[in-house]
């Protein structure tokens, strides 16, 4: 999370790398959600902003982690005029869950 604040932009596969999935299934969400609209160079690079991210860490909780389909998925976002606050907010207790792991295989 504290990589986001020191870039400006990501690479979809540093994307990708974060919330552990391919590129391509960052490149198809980008197709099934409207909402997300990473910026692209001229020779279309896509460059994803904070916003973009946690967007797409919120889709891949509700599509991962609590089993949504696609269609719940789109359905939930455009309900959800807080979803990009949620999305940090998940992000950081996921953050929090995985030190705890870690720190309880340690001991």
């Amino acid at each position: 999370m504290t990589d986001i604040i020191d870039k400006k932009y990501f690479t979809i596969g540093e994307v990708a790398a974060m919330i552990g999935e391919a590129t391509s299934l960052v490149r198809f969400w980008e197709k099934e959600f409207p909402v997300l609209k990473p910026l692209k160079t001229e020779k279309g690079t896509r460059k994803y902003d904070a916003k973009a991210i946690e967007l797409i860490k919120y889709i891949h909780y509700l599509v991962k982690q609590k089993g949504y389909t696609l269609e719940g998925a789109k359905d939930a976002l455009r309900k959800d005029q807080y979803a990009e606050g949620r999305a940090g907010v998940i992000a950081k207790l996921n953050d929090v869950k995985s030190f705890l792991v870690r720190l309880k295989e340690s001991i």
